[in-house]
């Protein structure tokens, strides 16, 4: 398990619109049984007021999909069974996303 790498989300009431969860803790932390993710959508529009930054898209299994920071969260690590692909060279685009949410600009 690693930093930035994607998963399959294993919620069946939410993975139709959110087929995808990033990884997006330290793995300086890979001790703690719970993993900070965040969803990636299906739906290519931002929704008004958010700034760009915040939910920037990128492709997945021929599917374009956008970040979803602002419902980031904490799951059970064992959830995560195989990762998908890695996104450490966008990380920077998930890590600004991030800062939109927490800084608001």
């Amino acid at each position: 398990m690693a930093q930035w790498d994607v998963y399959a989300n294993p919620s069946p009431r939410s993975r139709h619109e959110l087929p995808y969860l990033v990884d997006v803790q330290s793995e300086l932390l890979s001790e703690l049984g719970t993993r900070f993710v965040v969803p990636l959508s299906r739906h290519a529009h931002t929704p008004s007021g958010l700034p760009r930054r915040m939910t920037p898209l990128f492709d997945i299994d021929n599917e374009t999909v956008r970040l979803v920071p602002q419902e980031a969260g904490a799951v059970d690590a064992t959830v995560l069974r195989h990762a998908v692909l890695s996104l450490r060279a966008q990380s920077h685009l998930i890590v600004d996303a991030l800062d939109a949410v927490l800084s608001g600009v």
